[in-house]
């Protein structure tokens, strides 16, 4: 008898070692540019207050740091997607990459609404500035990826409800730390919980697709 993930989703953890140079060039970046001239003037969702939005051509800004942050999240998806693929390496080699990217600034009770990104194939979002306390406390903030086998633990008994890796039921909610990169399919719903933070919480999320 065999037990295979028959609807496993591929989600790619990472971490940027010695990003505590590189995050603060970003931070003071960021919150220079926290203007209307950079905002966002069409976004997909009802703005508030709390968040900060940019424009999605982050990545075509010439400053090093940004460069330098473009280079680590750009090969990044392209290793995860390779890796999730059956296409021969050389031949996914050949393909070019595309994206939007933008940084999102999150105050004391900013959120954003569960979405999924239908025109791309693969998210990423990596942590600038996870925004907790001087003493280290979670304050919210969280990126949540929703499970979408929907109703998958409408019934639960002793058999199931202890369920092991990779069968486990229920949404993945992340506590993102500084340099903290996560990479995902675009089509996963998901969201980030109410930041309730006396500090800001900073983010760059980027939508890529491949083209032959």
């Amino acid at each position: 008898m065999e037990v295979i993930p028959a609807f496993a989703v591929p989600i790619c953890h990472s971490r940027l070692e010695s990003c505590g140079r590189l995050n603060g060039e970003l931070a003071e970046l960021f919150l220079a540019r926290e203007t209307q001239e950079f905002r966002n003037a069409a976004p997909s969702h009802n703005p508030q207050a709390e968040m900060f939005e940019s424009r999605y051509d982050l990545f075509t800004w010439p400053e090093p740091c940004i460069q330098e942050l473009r280079k680590y999240m750009l090969e990044s998806v392209f290793r995860v997607a390779m890796a999730a693929s059956d296409t021969p390496h050389e031949e996914f080699a050949r393909l070019r990459l595309h994206n939007h990217t933008w940084f999102h600034i999150t105050r004391h009770s900013g959120f954003f609404v569960s979405h999924n990104h239908a025109l791309a194939s693969w998210s990423a979002v990596y942590c600038v500035k996870d925004g907790l306390d001087a003493a280290g406390t979670p304050c919210g903030g969280l990126l949540r990826l929703f499970d979408t086998r929907t109703g998958a633990d409408a019934f639960l008994d002793p058999a199931n409800r202890r369920l092991r890796q990779p069968f486990v039921v229920g949404d993945l909610q992340l506590q993102l730390k500084p340099g903290q990169l996560v990479v995902f399919p675009s089509y996963l719903f998901h969201e980030v919980t109410p930041y309730y933070g006396t500090d800001t919480r900073i983010t760059v999320a980027s939508n890529c697709w491949f083209t032959a």
